[in-house]
Order: C-alpha cells, then sequence, then structure tokens
C-alpha cells in the first residue's frame, strides 16, 4: 500500500522528469501538499484513495479557517492539489478526480505596479556611474556593475531568478541575451543601446577583477567574493539605488518587469510580442498589462477632452 506521502513524492518526480519544472515551483508544491498530506493524516486518511470532495472541500475551507491564508496563498495550494488528483487520474490510481470541482476562491483583480519613465531613469542614474564615464571613482566600481544590472533588467524585463542565472556564454552578440524561464524555457530577448553599454563597462572594467577572486566562476554577474551574485544582494540593490534616487514607493526587481511591458504597450507594441519578451506560456497572463495602459488612456481622455469633464 502506497502511502499519502509516497503518492506525492512520485508526482513530484513526474513534474521534475517529465514536465521539467522549475526548482523553486517543486519546492513550492512540496511544501503546499505537505499541507495536504498533514490535514488528512490527522483525519486517519493515509492513501489519496481515500480522498472524497468533501475532504477537499473542508481542506479549502481548512487553509482559510486554521491556517489563515490569503485568497491568493489559498489558490496557490489547490491548484497543487488539483494537479496531484489529476496525476492519480491519469495514472489509473483512482477512479475519479474528487478535486476537480473544487474551485479556488476568487481572487482580487491587482494591476501591475509600473513606475514612470522618468522614475526609471532616476533609479537607472542613482544605481552607478554613466558607462560613458572615463573615470569614476574608486568607490563606485562595483556600482558600474549595478547600473549594469539595472539596466538589464529594464532592457529585458527579466526575472530576478532569469538574471542571477545568467552566464557570461548567455551573452549571444551585444544585442542579444538568453533567458532560461520558468521550466527552463529558452528564450532569445533583444538588448537596448544603454544596457549594451553598461553590460560593457561592466565587463571590461570590474567584472574580471571580480572573477580573479574564486576559481572562475561563469556566472555574469558576480560578488564581491568572485562568485554567482544571489536574488537577495539585487533586490538589495535596487532598494538602495531607490533610497538614493529618493523615490516614495516600494521597488522591486519585479518593477523592472512590470515597467518593461507596460512601457512596451504604451509605446505601441502587440502584446503577442510583448508575451514572447517575457516568457510567458499565455497571452492571457500578459494581457493584464493592457489594463495598466487603458486606465493611462482613460485618465488622459477624461482630462483633455472638452466633453469629457464634469
Amino acid at each position: 500500500m502506497v502511502k499519502l506521502v509516497g503518492q506525492i513524492d512520485d508526482y513530484l518526480r513526474h513534474l521534475t522528469i517529465e514536465r521539467g519544472m522549475a526548482k523553486n515551483t517543486l519546492l513550492a508544491y512540496r511544501r503546499d501538499l505537505g499541507i495536504y498530506r498533514e490535514f488528512f493524516e490527522q483525519r486517519g486518511i493515509v492513501q489519496a484513495q481515500e480522498v472524497t470532495e468533501t475532504d477537499i472541500k473542508d481542506f479549502a475551507q481548512h487553509l482559510v479557517n486554521s491556517k489563515g491564508l490569503v485568497a491568493t496563498s489559498v489558490a496557490r495550494v489547490l491548484a497543487a492539489v488539483r494537479g496531484f488528483h489529476k496525476f492519480l487520474l491519469l495514472e489509473n490510481l483512482v477512479a475519479d478526480d474528487v478535486a476537480v470541482k473544487v474551485k479556488p476562491p476568487k481572487l482580487p483583480k491587482r494591476l501591475p505596479k509600473a513606475i514612470s519613465i522618468s522614475e526609471i531613469e532616476q533609479l537607472l542614474k542613482a544605481s552607478g556611474p554613466d558607462p560613458d564615464d572615463p573615470n569614476p571613482v574608486a568607490a563606485e566600481l562595483i556600482r558600474i556593475r549595478d547600473r549594469a544590472i539595472l539596466e538589464l533588467l529594464y532592457a529585458t524585463g527579466a526575472r530576478v531568478s532569469e538574471l542571477v542565472n545568467m552566464d557570461v556564454d548567455d551573452l549571444v552578440d551585444p544585442e542579444i541575451v538568453r533567458l532560461f524561464g520558468k521550466g527552463s524555457k529558452e528564450r532569445l530577448v533583444p538588448v537596448g543601446r544603454f544596457a549594451q553599454a553598461a553590460l560593457a563597462s561592466y565587463q571590461v572594467r570590474v567584472r574580471p577583477n571580480l572573477a580573479k577572486l574564486s576559481k572562475g566562476s561563469p556566472a555574469l554577474f558576480l560578488n564581491q567574493r568572485g562568485t554567482r551574485l544571489s536574488r537577495q544582494s539585487v533586490w538589495q540593490i535596487i532598494a538602495d539605488s531607490a533610497k538614493r534616487a529618493k523615490l516614495e514607493r516600494e521597488v522591486s526587481p519585479h518593477t523592472f518587469r512590470h515597467s518593461f511591458a507596460t512601457h512596451l504597450l504604451e509605446g505601441g507594441a502587440d502584446v503577442r510580442v510583448v508575451q514572447e519578451l517575457l516568457g510567458h506560456a499565455s497571452v492571457s497572463t500578459t494581457q493584464i498589462y493592457t489594463l495598466v495602459t487603458v486606465d493611462a488612456l482613460r485618465e488622459i481622455y477624461a482630462t483633455a477632452h472638452p466633453r469629457a469633464q464634469r
């Protein structure tokens, strides 16, 4: 008799081998299915075959009442559970999918938080010296790297995980970078001239000295020990730059991704092109950014059209 823990391990193995799911996503699935297993084992249910639709509904209610999870977290856990039960059905381990009719709570529609082009420019300027500066002060040398990081985030819309996992070899040529998204899906993204200049400055002035501190890491962005830069370090670099720029709002790596998409659409880019650049599997994920631009158009119309003003 295969118990729940073994059945969950089989499912996670399937996601790893057959679906090529990203490491961070797998960790989230393992954590969420751990909550599921703990709930049913406390009820004396030790096999997925014993779980009923009512049990799944009770579990969903438990996530809200006992765990105190918000709607987005409940939806995430239930997505893992629904995937698990669908897998069991496809493997002929259960007669019915008892989770298929259990719907997650309705999520509030949240618009991405983009910042303006002028705020992006403030951030970039505050992050480090201009790539064309022939004599940056010694204290600013590491900030040449920081400037390259922020320029690249805005130029490509890369996720922070994609950026820190980039190797030098992922610079296909000065105008194209290779990014590996969710599920290790590869995409090629153009790089504008400002980011090109910042990257070139970093690679010539800073990276060689950092690389000498370790055994020659292939990583594009290195820390001050010569090893691959972490996600947490990128968050700190952005926070420090926002503080120097005196921006009165929270800025994260994802802010650059949101701003990249929003500014492209405002500039007339096709939503399917933006989808490809962002590495979204579905255009519906990208279309949330069109809501931002529609809101901007509505505001401009309301203030500018002579018969729209109240």
